[in-house]
C-alpha cells in the first residue's frame, strides 16, 4: 500500500508539481494512520525529495523564471515558520481531532481554490510586482501547517499572474515547492514529527514514479486539480474526531 501511494503521488508531483502534500497528509492519516504532525512532516520530507529528483530537469531546460520564484520565497518562507510553529504547538497532544479537523478543513479549502476561474491576468506581476509576496504569504502558512499549497495554490497564483507558459509554471512552481519542503523538513526533523520507516516505503515507490512522470510532456494538469480536491476533503471525517 505504501509503495503504490508514492508512486502515485510522484506521478502527480514530476508532471504538475501539485500533490507532494495535498495527496500525501490524507493518505498517511486516513490510509497509515499517522497522527497530524507525523503526517505533515513525513510529506514534507517525501515532497522534497521527489521534487529534488524532479528540479534539475525544469532547471536544464531553462523552465525557471528566477524573479518570480524569488517574489514567492519573500512572502512564503515567513509564513511557513509560522504556521509550522501554529502545528506544533497544537499537536503537542498526539491524535488531537481538533487538529486533524483543522488540517482537513486547510486542505479541502486550499484545494477548492484550483476550481477558480482563470482571471487571465498576466500583466499584474510586472506592473504589481510587490503584491506577489504578499499573496504568497499566506500559501507559507497554509503549507507550515499542512505541507500543501505550494504546488496547488502556488500554481493557481502563476497561472493567473504571469506570462510564463504552463510549462514554466510547473518548473517555477516545483522548484519553490522544494524550498518549501527543505524548511519545513529541518522543522519537522527537530520537532522528531517524521516517520522514517513511511517515509521509506513511500520513497521506494515515488522515486520510480516521478522518474517516469519526467519522461513524459506535462497533460494532467487540471486532472491532478481536480482530483485534489477530491482527495483531500475526506480527511474532514476521520475516525479520530469521533472521539469528541
Amino acid at each position: 500500500m505504501h509503495y503504490l501511494i508514492g508512486f502515485l503521488i510522484a506521478l502527480a508531483v514530476g508532471l504538475t508539481g501539485v500533490g507532494g502534500g495535498s495527496f500525501t497528509v490524507p493518505a498517511l492519516v486516513l490510509l497509515v494512520g499517522l497522527t497530524a504532525g507525523e503526517a505533515v512532516g513525513t510529506a514534507f520530507l517525501f515532497a522534497g525529495v521527489l521534487r529534488l529528483i524532479a528540479a534539475p530537469f525544469y532547471l536544464l531546460g531553462k523552465q525557471i523564471h528566477a524573479r518570480y520564484l524569488w517574489l514567492l520565497l519573500k512572502g512564503a518562507i515567513p509564513g511557513l515558520v509560522a504556521g509550522t510553529w501554529v502545528l506544533h504547538l497544537l499537536n503537542k497532544e498526539a491524535g488531537n481531532p481538533v487538529v486533524i479537523i483543522l488540517l482537513g478543513i486547510v486542505l479541502a479549502a486550499s484545494s477548492s481554490v484550483t476550481f477558480i476561474r482563470r482571471v487571465q491576468n498576466p500583466s499584474f506581476a510586472s506592473k504589481n510586482q510587490r503584491w506577489l509576496p504578499w499573496l504568497a504569504l499566506p500559501i507559507g502558512v497554509e503549507s507550515g501547517f499542512s505541507s500543501a499549497g505550494a504546488g496547488a495554490l502556488g500554481t493557481v497564483l502563476l497561472l493567473n499572474y504571469s506570462e510564463m507558459t504552463p510549462t514554466q509554471v510547473v518548473g517555477t512552481d516545483l522548484l519553490f515547492g522544494l524550498v518549501l519542503a527543505v524548511i519545513g523538513s529541518a522543522f519537522h526533523w527537530t520537532f522528531g514529527s517524521i516517520s522514517l520507516p513511511t517515509l521509506a516505503q513511500l520513497l521506494l515507490g515515488g522515486v520510480p514514479g516521478v522518474v517516469l512522470s519526467l519522461r513524459r510532456p506535462l497533460q494532467l494538469l487540471l486532472f491532478s486539480r481536480a482530483c485534489n480536491w477530491y482527495g483531500v476533503a475526506a480527511i474532514r471525517w476521520p475516525k479520530d474526531t469521533r472521539r469528541m
